[in-house]
């Protein structure tokens, strides 16, 4: 069973949003065993709109569109479709009365153009939207199913899960398709392939193994089309457990588990307090441990100390240092580490200072040299880490690298 996504609008093509709409169905028919052949996005025009959903439903059982329903004269999507079947628009009453509703209560006027959002092709299913004013559409033609969605994120998102995947599985007999990631953390992709290459090489046919970096971590991600759930479920497990046993330093947990997550675990569970002092990557780390609900029950404060002046006053750090070693350095890292677990009062403290560019780099410091220290009751670790041109990886990867030597420390590496 093979679907297509296509995501409507100028406003895309250009880049002025980013399209989310088409990641979150594509996990929806995924979870339901049929496969995403392809994601399209088109602009607001008439002609490309029909002929994209033509070649798509030459292709595939499922195409599912989303955006262009609004009440304006660029919102063309109903309009293309009605054409592209024949079809007369017809106002559906139920439709017509909820807009209504939901304008009158946010003090909203009711207009021609409002009015126009109850009109539907005649020859569709309508999908009832309580959560906005524009409905979506089920068309059936010739054993294809082309539905149309609102491009609200969260209208779409009522509509597919209440809605559209139980009209699909109804029409549809469907076969499962499984994925399953493990998150690692602490080895370099190629690295990691080199090193779980004997447990790659046995895995069966029917497996398939992908890598998917990101900074900080490597996901491995093992899938099966087309089989029984259940028996392949546990197969994935069992296989994943036997990895986990070959790499157990490096093994961070399972699907979307982030190494702030298994530190924020081993924190919670210790009874230990943290702190972070930040220079380079200006909070990114205190706010990846803050985003985590029950955080407080661990997470002290966070310094973002930028200027050297606000390392010295906030933090503790020796100017003398500073003017012999510079701000970015190991001992200005280790100083800032314990600053911060001595002005918290905390366990561990998380220290970063480095070079994010583009400018500030030297010969013997370039742009992206970042040095991270932690601070423990065994004492001060510092670690260099080189981490990119970039100044947005550069942020990335030293908090990445932040959390990992934490994560060591916390283990006693």
């Amino acid at each position: 069973m093979k679907a297509s996504i296509l995501t409507i609008g100028d406003e895309i093509l250009i880049g002025q949003i980013v399209d989310t709409n088409s990641v979150s169905i594509a996990r929806h028919l995924n979870a339901a065993g049929i496969v995403v052949e392809e994601k399209r996005s088109v602009g607001d025009d008439a002609g490309r709109i029909a002929e994209a959903v033509r070649e798509a439903s030459a292709r595939c059982e499922v195409v599912i569109l989303t955006g262009g329903l609004g009440p304006t004269q660029d919102d063309i999507t109903k309009k293309t479709l009605a054409q592209l079947y024949g079809s007369e628009l017809v106002t559906d009453e139920r439709v017509a009365a909820h807009v209504r509703g939901m304008l009158e209560a946010r003090g909203i006027a009711f207009n021609e153009l409002n009015r126009g959002q109850a009109l539907v092709p005649a020859c569709c299913e309508v999908l009832f939207n309580a959560h906005g004013t524009a409905p979506g559409m089920w068309f059936q033609r010739d054993g294809r199913v082309v539905v149309s969605l609102p491009g609200v994120p969260f209208e779409m998102e009522h509509l597919m899960e209440d809605q559209v995947m139980p009209r699909l599985k109804a029409r549809f007999a469907l076969r499962a398709i499984v994925h399953r990631t493990m998150i690692t953390s602490g080895l370099a992709e190629s690295m990691l392939a080199e090193r779980i290459a004997p447990w790659e090489n046995a895995l069966p046919p029917h497996l398939h193994l992908a890598y998917l970096p990101s900074p900080g971590t490597v996901r491995l991600r093992l899938s099966a089309y087309e089989v029984d759930e259940r028996e392949v479920a546990r197969e994935i497990d069992e296989r994943f457990e036997e990895l986990r046993r070959l790499i157990p330093h490096y093994f961070i947990g399972f699907e979307r588990a982030s190494p702030e997550e298994l530190v924020h675990e081993i924190l919670t569970r210790r009874g230990l307090t943290l702190a972070t002092a930040e220079s380079c990557t200006g909070g990114r780390i205190a706010s990846r441990f803050t985003a985590i609900p029950g955080a407080s029950a661990y997470f002290r404060c966070g310094v973002v100390a930028y200027a050297d002046r606000a390392k010295t006053a906030l933090l503790g750090v020796d100017p003398a240092v500073i003017a012999r070693c510079g701000a970015v350095s190991e001992e200005v890292a280790r100083q800032m580490a314990e600053g911060a677990r001595r002005a918290a009062e905390a366990d561990y403290a998380v220290a970063t200072t480095g070079i994010a560019g583009p400018t500030g780099g030297s010969e013997a410091k370039p742009v992206g040299t970042v040095w991270i220290a932690v601070a423990s009751p065994r004492g001060t670790t510092a670690l260099l880490k080189q981490c990119g041109t970039d100044r947005g990886q550069i942020i990335d990867r030293a908090s990445a690298f932040a959390i990992a030597l934490l994560r060591d420390e916390l283990n006693g590496k």
